[in-house]
C-alpha cells in the first residue's frame, strides 16, 4: 500500500514519466492566481466556534488516512464522531472524483462498514466536514494531477448539498528519506505546496468567500519530533522511524498524533488530557505511546494547532499569515 508507485503509474498515464525521464523536470503546473495575501488575512481572521457536540465527519484519501486513524479520532472523540470515508492507495483527488478511472487498492481500502461513495456521501448533504487529502508525492500531484482543481470541486459539491459543511485540507508528508531532508520538506512544503499551490488558487477560484481549513499533519509531526529530540529523545520515539511502519506510514503511534491532531482542529477542543490507550478499526489494541510521550504530543499538537489560524482554532500565540514569496516552478525530479 506503498503510495508513490501509484503516482509514478499515473503519471505514466498522462505522459509525465517521458517528460521527466527527456528533461528531469515536471511539466510547468497550469496553476490559477492564489488569493491574496490580504484577502486571506480577512478570510481566517475569525476562528470557527468549537464543536461541542456530535460531528459527523467524511474523509477522501488514501493509507496516509487509513482505517486506524479516523477509529482512533473517533474514541478520541469519546462517541462524538462518525465517519465514513472512500480511500485508495496513493490516489488523487482526480482519481476519486471520477467514477470512471480505477483506484488502485478500492477493493482492499473500501472492504469496511465505514466505506461509503464518496458523491453519494457528499451529494446526501449528512455531513458536517469533509477532510481532503492528495496523494504524495505532492509535487506530481500538482504538476499532473490539478490539486488546487480538484480540491475546488469537492469543495463545491459538498457545499452545494450543504452549505454549513466545514471543509478540510489535511497535509500529509513525504518520504522519510527525501533527499531535500524529511524537516527541511516539511518547513518547505506547507507554503510552497499545500497553501500557493493548492489552497490558494482554489480559494480564488472560488471567489474566496469561505475558507477551507488546514489539518496540518506534517506540520505536527514535524513540531513534535523537535520537542522530543530537544528532551533528549523518548523512550519510545527518538526520530521520525518511530512514528512509521515504513518510509512513509505511520504506525499506531504516529496514527495516534494523527488523530489528535483531526480531533483539535476539527472539534477546536485541546486534546490534552485525552486517553492513550485505543483500539484499531479492526478491534484489537493498539500500540500505546508512554505516558511521556502521549503527554507531549497532546500538548505539541495544540500548540501548533493554535499557532495558525488556518486550522479555524486560534490560541494566544497565533502568528500571523506568511506566505511564500514565489509560486509553484518545475524543480527536478
Amino acid at each position: 500500500m506503498f503510495a508513490v508507485p501509484t503516482a509514478l503509474l499515473g503519471i505514466a498515464a498522462f505522459g509525465g514519466a517521458a517528460y521527466l525521464w527527456h528533461t528531469g523536470r515536471r511539466p510547468e503546473a497550469n496553476i490559477p492566481a492564489p488569493l491574496a495575501a490580504e484577502r486571506m488575512q480577512q478570510l481566517y481572521s475569525q476562528p470557527l466556534e468549537p464543536i461541542s457536540g456530535d460531528l459527523r465527519g467524511f474523509h477522501i484519501g488514501h493509507s496516509l488516512v487509513g482505517r486506524d486513524m479516523p477509529a482512533m479520532l473517533m474514541q478520541l472523540a469519546d462517541g462524538a464522531y462518525a465517519y465514513e470515508s472512500q480511500l485508495g492507495w496513493g490516489t488523487s483527488l482526480r482519481a476519486h472524483w471520477d467514477r470512471d478511472e480505477p483506484i488502485n487498492g478500492f477493493d482492499t481500502e473500501n472492504a469496511h462498514p465505514r466505506y461509503r461513495d464518496a458523491h453519494d456521501a457528499l451529494d446526501s448533504g449528512e455531513y458536517d466536514a469533509l477532510i481532503l487529502t492528495e496523494m504524495v508525492e505532492i509535487r506530481d500531484a500538482i504538476a499532473y494531477f490539478a490539486s488546487w482543481d480538484f480540491l475546488r470541486r469537492w469543495t463545491a459539491e459538498a457545499r452545494a448539498a450543504n452549505p454549513a459543511i466545514r471543509i478540510y485540507l489535511y497535509e500529509t508528508w513525504h518520504e522519510t528519506n527525501d533527499p531535500e531532508g524529511w524537516l527541511d520538506r516539511i518547513d518547505a512544503d506547507l507554503n510552497r505546496y499545500w497553501l500557493d499551490s493548492i489552497l490558494r488558487p482554489a480559494l480564488a477560484e472560488t471567489g474566496g468567500t469561505e475558507p477551507i481549513y488546514v489539518i496540518p499533519g506534517g506540520q505536527v509531526m514535524a513540531a513534535f519530533l523537535r520537542a522530543a529530540e530537544a528532551r533528549g529523545g523518548l523512550k519510545d520515539v527518538s526520530g521520525v522511524g518511530d512514528l512509521m511502519l515504513d518510509s512513509i506510514h505511520f504506525n499506531d503511534i504516529g496514527a495516534y498524533l494523527i488523530a489528535l491532531t483531526h480531533f483539535a482542529v476539527l472539534f477546536g477542543r485541546s486534546p490534552v488530557g485525552l486517553p492513550s490507550a485505543l483500539l484499531r478499526a479492526d478491534g484489537t489494541p493498539a500500540q500505546e505511546p508512554l505516558a511521556e510521550t502521549a503527554e507531549l504530543m497532546q500538548a505539541v499538537v495544540w500548540q501548533v494547532v493554535t499557532s495558525t489560524p488556518l486550522t479555524g482554532v486560534v490560541g494566544t500565540d497565533t502568528a500571523p499569515l506568511t506566505f511564500a514569496t514565489e509560486r509553484y516552478h518545475n524543480e527536478p525530479a
